[in-house]
C-alpha cells in the first residue's frame, strides 16, 4: 500500500480538470454524501481541492485535505487558503498520518480505484476513525465499462457491489452500497465499444452533466439505485470494535 509522496510523486491523471465543471454531477453525489460529513473530516486524495471547495463548507469540525502530490497541495493551498482559511492542506497519504490523528469521517472521492491495495487502504483509514465514524467512498462502477480512459488515468479497476464489499475493513458495518448515474452506463459503454476514447471531449462532458445527470437522478430512484456508472459505499466503525 505504500506509495511515494511529496516532490517525488506526481499524479498523472487528467480527469481532475476534465470533470471540474461537471456541476450537476457534483451536486448529485454531494447530496448523497453530505449526511455523513460530521465532526472532523479527512478528504483522502483531495487533488487540487476541486471537491474541497464545496465539501468544506458542509463541515463544522476540522477538515484535512490530504493529497500525495505536493504540487497539487501547493495549488490547492494557494487557491483556497483565503476562501477556506480553516482548512488544513497536507501532503501525504492515510498511511503517513500520525497514529493519533483521529477523525469522524474519511472520504474518498474517485480515489480508491487509483490505489493498488484498496483493502489495505480502507483498513488503514478505519484505524483513524473514532467509534461511530464513517468511511465514505465514491468510485467508478463495473469492470465491463473499463475503458481506454480508465487505463489512461491510472485506474486499477472499477467496482461492483460485491467487489467493493470485499474491501470492508474489520470492525465496521456496511450502511449502504448504491449505484448512481444509471443512464451514464449507456454513455460509458458506447465509449468503450464504439469510441475507444482515452479522453472525453469538453462537449461530451457537458452533454453528460447537463442532460444525462438530471435524468439519471430520476431514473436512479425509480431503479432503487441498483444500476449506475458510479458506486457509493458507506461503512460505520463499530462503537465496540476490538
Amino acid at each position: 500500500m505504500k506509495a511515494a509522496t511529496g516532490e517525488n510523486y506526481a499524479y498523472g491523471g487528467r480527469e481532475l480538470e476534465i470533470f471540474a465543471q461537471a456541476t450537476n454531477w457534483k451536486r448529485y453525489w454531494i447530496s448523497r454524501v453530505a449526511p455523513f460529513l460530521k465532526g472532523d473530516v479527512l478528504e483522502a486524495g483531495s487533488g487540487a481541492g476541486a471537491n474541497t471547495t464545496v465539501l468544506r463548507p458542509l463541515c463544522r469540525g476540522r477538515y484535512v485535505s490530504l493529497e500525495p502530490d505536493a504540487r497539487l497541495v501547493r495549488e490547492a493551498e494557494e487557491n483556497l487558503r483565503h476562501r477556506l482559511p480553516e482548512t488544513e492542506f497536507r501532503t501525504g497519504t492515510v498511511e503517513s498520518l500520525s497514529p493519533n490523528a483521529m477523525f469522524d469521517c474519511v472520504l474518498y472521492v474517485d480515489v480508491l480505484e487509483h490505489i493498488e491495495d484498496d483493502r489495505g487502504e480502507l483498513a488503514c483509514a478505519a484505524k483513524h476513525l473514532r467509534p461511530g465514524g464513517y468511511i465514505v467512498a465514491l468510485a467508478p462502477a463495473h469492470n465491463f465499462l473499463f475503458s481506454a480512459f480508465d487505463a489512461a488515468i491510472g485506474h486499477y479497476r472499477r467496482y461492483s457491489r460485491a467487489s467493493l464489499l470485499r474491501c470492508s475493513p474489520g470492525g465496521t458495518e456496511v450502511l449502504r452500497v448504491v449505484y448512481l448515474d444509471s443512464l451514464g452506463v449507456v454513455l460509458s459503454l458506447a465509449n468503450r465499444v464504439l469510441l475507444h476514447s482515452a479522453c472525453p471531449t469538453h462537449g461530451q462532458i457537458q452533454f453528460w452533466d447537463r442532460v444525462v445527470i438530471p435524468l439519471s437522478r430520476y431514473a436512479d430512484a425509480l431503479l432503487g439505485f441498483r444500476a449506475g456508472k458510479s458506486i457509493l459505499a458507506v461503512w460505520k466503525v463499530n462503537d465496540c470494535r476490538k
